[in-house]
């Protein structure tokens, strides 16, 4: 597991808290806030799987 997966999960799952934080207190603003760290973090989790790949790819080539 690379940098890029650790952060990009740790990013989702901050993202999961606020956006359900933002409905217990019934603030769209933090829901959206929520969500766009979910995609950021799903985003550089798949960007870190990408450089696994190819590392993996290098070591059996």
């Amino acid at each position: 597991m690379n940098k890029d997966q650790v952060k990009g999960v740790a990013k989702d799952i901050a993202g999961k808290v606020q956006e359900e934080a933002g409905k217990l207190v019934g603030s769209k603003e933090q829901q959206v806030k929520g969500v766009g760290k979910q995609i950021s973090g799903k985003t550089e989790k798949a960007f870190g799987d990408a450089k696994e790949v190819i590392k993996d790819a290098n070591k059996h080539s």
